[in-house]
């Protein structure tokens, strides 16, 4: 369905409902949210609902397309106004933590729909995927990243920011409790981040000898078990 609005003010009733639709969904399970609690949100009644959606699955699609879009225009803006891939690294980096502290409906959506609508999930992570991948084709062609598969690579950024996000931007200190949504990164993490993603991208690094076995434990622990075998 998803007709498009042809008046002003068609668009902005559409966007009103996204608005609210991501609230909710943010707010409690889809099974628990209700197309009647959504236009009672965004002040609208039932019918105008179904002039523009067909109903709670197909306005949780566009919730979530709505998020990719603004996540990856924050990254892509941020990261345009540097000279150097590490430079347009790190900023994307800031400008995704940056976004999920203040639009934490970014991870609880986003989750949820591993279940509710795993083809918008995995478009959603595409889409940020495929940008970061042409960055790092541009960047091995410039000389500022080591041979690698640029595909590989994306996804493995990818899934470090999603769980430093996960950690730091989301979950309280100490408890692992949902955050409120306005904690920033704190500056070291970032700092932390970018020194090992530098060190992994580096022309002429050869990360896999130093970390191989970095995720094995203490050498000790390592020769112990060993020797128990």
């Amino acid at each position: 369905m998803n007709h498009t609005p042809c008046t002003v003010r068609g668009a902005r009733t559409r966007a009103r409902l996204l608005a609210a639709a991501e609230q909710v969904f943010e707010s409690v399970d889809y099974h628990e949210a209700s197309v009647a609690r959504i236009t009672e949100t965004a002040g609208t009644g039932l019918g105008t609902f179904y002039l523009y959606f067909a109903g709670k699955q197909e306005i949780f699609d566009e919730v979530v397309e709505d998020l990719n879009r603004r996540v990856r225009h924050a990254m892509a803006r941020a990261a345009a106004v540097e000279e150097t891939r590490s430079g347009a690294e790190r900023a994307g980096f800031r400008a995704f933590f940056r976004f999920a502290a203040e639009h934490p409906a970014l991870y609880r959506i986003i989750r949820q729909a591993e279940f509710v609508s795993p083809g918008a999930l995995r478009l959603h992570y595409t889409r940020i995927v495929e940008a970061c991948t042409a960055g790092l084709r541009a960047a091995q062609a410039a000389g500022e990243v080591r041979p690698m598969d640029p595909e590989v690579a994306a996804w493995a950024l990818m899934g470090i920011g999603e769980m430093v996000g996960l950690r730091w931007v989301l979950w309280e200190a100490g408890t692992g409790a949902p955050a409120d949504g306005s904690r920033e990164l704190p500056e070291h993490v970032l700092d932390e981040v970018m020194e090992f993603v530098g060190r992994a991208l580096a022309p002429g690094s050869d990360p896999v000898s130093t970390a191989q076995h970095a995720c094995d434990g203490p050498r000790e622990d390592r020769r112990e078990e060993d020797a128990d075998g």
